[in-house]
């Protein structure tokens, strides 16, 4: 009994956690890797621009709110998403019309564009704080827990309860099927073939016919895609905050990365490396031992290898060590 008990801890703390954050991050990571396999430059804008698409899809959850309308268990977001989604996409169009159509016609090198977008993301930052405030911002309604830890332990007469979170189940569903769906059209589709060609190589794809205006907007269209919802899915599982947004860039480009840059399945999986790592070194497991060991190798402190103070440091570490051993990421980069 007291081994299934530990089961449920790690599994009500590490596991299920674990895989809702990986999903978020996995979603900012395949948005980093497109822009830098097809754009050619690293997005530094990225989590600013997941806060932009939140903020709208979090003004229309809101007005739908007030009008009365809802989905009943699910919450009414993921009905403002798709305009979050729109607004993401003119957002993004705009700032690549205006900011880095001239610098791509001016084939400029990566580091330019690195700079440039840092400009991107002081602004879009500036703007999201400017329109929405810079505090939290909850915007969940309908049911919020699908097993909660008390009825659990009613039903199964175990210590230990099991929570799941309805946005948790949200998080994780949506990312498979939107994963998936991107995946089919980057592999099947004539755009997504067309796009992979342009990655591998921009002159040859040039002289195959295929169009880059169209291939930059597909990209950012996607970007858009991703970003929105990443960003919603992040805000509902937690709270909205622009900063945090702007912290979680370094966790989202250490999962693209580690995966390898420009290689979205492998931004995919990294998010997941990224998630699990940070949770496991920052538990505390000393309720878990409690479990497993015999009363007398009961540990006294925490058993814990770093304080959740540290959270980032882990993703940074990674980051250092892939870069280090195996600078191409745990797959090889530039494959899209």
């Amino acid at each position: 009994m007291d081994f299934v008990n530990a089961i449920i801890l790690l599994l009500n703390y590490i596991f299920i956690p674990a895989l809702t954050y990986g999903s978020q991050l996995a979603l900012g990571a395949i948005f980093v890797t497109l822009i830098y396999g097809i754009l050619r430059f690293a997005n530094f804008a990225t989590g600013d621009m997941m806060s932009f698409g939140t903020m709208i899809t979090i003004l229309f959850t809101w007005y739908f709110q007030s009008l009365g309308v809802s989905l009943g268990v699910l919450p009414t977001a993921l009905i403002a998403i798709p305009f979050g989604i729109i607004f993401m996409i003119l957002y993004m169009l705009l700032i690549d019309k205006f900011v880095f159509k001239y610098y791509r016609h001016q084939k400029s090198p990566p580091v330019q564009f690195a700079m440039v977008s840092i400009g991107v993301m002081f602004v879009t930052q500036a703007v999201v704080r400017i329109i929405i405030g810079p505090a939290d911002r909850r915007f969940f309604d309908g049911e919020k827990f699908i097993i909660k830890a008390r009825e659990f332990k009613e039903m199964t007469g175990l210590n230990e309860g099991l929570a799941i979170k309805s946005t948790q189940v949200l998080t994780i569903f949506v990312t498979i099927v939107l994963v998936s769906l991107l995946f089919w059209f980057l592999n099947k589709t004539k755009t997504g073939k067309s796009m992979k060609a342009y990655s591998d190589n921009e002159d040859l794809a040039l002289l195959s016919g295929i169009d880059p205006k169209k291939i930059v907007l597909v990209t950012w269209v996607i970007a858009g895609i991703l970003a929105t919802i990443g960003g919603a899915l992040y805000g509902l599982d937690k709270s909205f905050k622009p900063f945090t947004y702007f912290n979680n860039m370094l966790p989202i480009f250490a999962a693209a990365i580690v995966g390898g840059i420009g290689n979205p399945f492998g931004a995919f999986l990294g998010g997941y490396v990224i998630a699990f790592s940070e949770i496991l070194l920052t538990y505390a497991y000393k309720k878990f031992f409690m479990y497993v060991l015999p009363e007398s190798m009961e540990p006294d402190s925490l058993v814990q290898l770093l304080s959740t103070d540290y959270k980032f440091a882990v993703s940074f570490s990674i980051l250092v060590i892939v870069l280090i051993y195996r600078p191409s990421g745990i797959f090889k980069g530039k494959v899209l």
